[in-house]
C-alpha cells in the first residue's frame, strides 16, 4: 500500500485511491496494447519483408551471419572451416490454416519486440509517481538495461543461436544410409525460431533476474563463484551442441558471450551486496 499511499493524483495533487490506480494503469495497459496492435498490423501486412527477409533469411547463403562467419575464419587463417553451405529448402504446410495463424503469430511477436520500447516507457510513467527522487535515477537506468539486454538477447538469438542450432539440426542424420530424411514443416521452422529468439532474450536478462535475488538473499557472488566451473561446463556443451561445425573457434563465437553475461551477473551481484550492505 506504500506504493499507492506515495502516488499523487497529476492534476489535484493530492493521494490517488486504489480504484483510481485501476484507472490509471487500465489506461498504460491500454496505450501498451494499442502500439503492439497497431506494430503487429503494419507487419502483417509487410508480410513478404517479414518473411522473406527476416524470418527466411537464416534459410539463404547470403545470409549475413554465414558472410560474417565466413570472412572471420578466413582473416584468423582457418581457411573455410567456418563457412557453412545452406541447402536450398521448401517449408511443407500439413494444414490449410497453418500459413495464416503463423502469420499471426509472427505479426504479434514483431508487435512485442518493436513495441517493447513504448511499453517500459508507459511502465515507467505508471511507477514514476511512486518513486523518491532518489530513486529515479537508478530505476530509469534499470530500465534502460534491461530493454538493452533484451534487445541484445534477441539479436543473439536471431543471428547466432538460431542459424546455427537450424543447420546443425536440419543436416543431422541418424545413419549414413539416407534411408531418414528431413522434411521440415513451416510450422516447426516457425516455432524453433520464434522460441529460440524469445529464449535468448529472456536468457539475456539473467543480469537482472540476479539482481532480485542477491536483494532477496537468495544468491550470492560467493555462490556463483564457486560454481563457476560447473557453469562453464554447461556453457561449453551447450556452445557445442548447437554450432554445426566441430572447430573450436565456431563453439567460442557461441560460448564467449554466454560467459561474459555470466561474469556480468556476478558482477552486479556482488555491487548490490555492497551497495545494500547485505553481507
Amino acid at each position: 500500500m506504500a506504493f499507492f499511499a506515495s502516488n499523487k493524483n497529476k492534476t489535484e495533487g493530492t493521494e490517488m485511491s486504489f480504484l483510481q490506480h485501476l484507472e490509471e494503469l487500465r489506461w498504460h495497459l491500454f496505450r501498451s496494447a494499442l502500439v503492439v496492435v497497431l506494430v503487429g498490423v503494419a507487419a502483417f501486412c509487410y508480410n513478404d519483408f517479414v518473411f522473406d527477409t527476416v524470418i527466411f533469411g537464416p534459410l539463404r547463403q547470403d545470409f549475413i551471419t554465414y558472410k560474417v562467419l565466413c570472412s572471420l575464419g578466413h582473416k584468423i587463417g582457418a581457411g573455410d572451416v567456418m563457412c557453412m553451405t545452406i541447402k536450398p529448402q521448401h517449408l511443407q504446410t500439413l494444414s490449410a490454416s497453418e500459413q495464416f495463424f503463423n502469420h499471426m503469430w509472427i505479426a504479434f511477436l514483431a508487435g512485442i519486440i518493436l513495441g517493447f520500447p513504448v511499453i517500459l516507457w508507459e511502465l515507467w510513467k505508471f511507477v514514476r509517481p511512486a518513486l523518491k527522487n532518489q530513486e529515479v535515477g537508478p530505476v530509469k537506468i534499470f530500465v534502460v538495461i534491461a530493454f538493452m539486454l533484451f534487445l541484445v538477447g534477441i539479436f543473439f538469438g536471431y543471428f547466432l543461436l538460431f542459424p546455427m542450432s537450424y543447420n546443425f539440426l536440419v543436416n543431422y542424420q541418424v545413419s549414413s544410409s539416407g534411408i531418414v530424411q528431413t522434411q521440415n514443416t513451416f510450422d516447426d521452422y516457425i516455432s524453433l525460431i520464434s522460441t529460440m529468439t524469445l529464449v535468448s532474450g529472456i536468457i539475456f536478462e539473467m543480469p537482472i533476474l540476479v539482481y532480485f535475488l542477491t536483494r532477496m538473499t537468495l544468491i550470492t557472488p560467493q555462490f556463483m563463484r564457486k560454481y563457476r566451473k560447473h557453469a562453464v561446463i554447461i556453457i561449453l556443451i551447450t556452445a557445442a551442441v548447437v554450432t554445426p561445425s566441430p572447430d573450436v573457434t565456431s563453439q567460442m563465437v557461441v560460448a564467449v558471450p554466454m560467459y561474459l553475461l555470466y561474469e556480468m551477473s556476478v558482477f552486479v551481484s556482488v555491487w548490490v551486496i555492497k551497495k545494500h550492505k547485505l553481507a
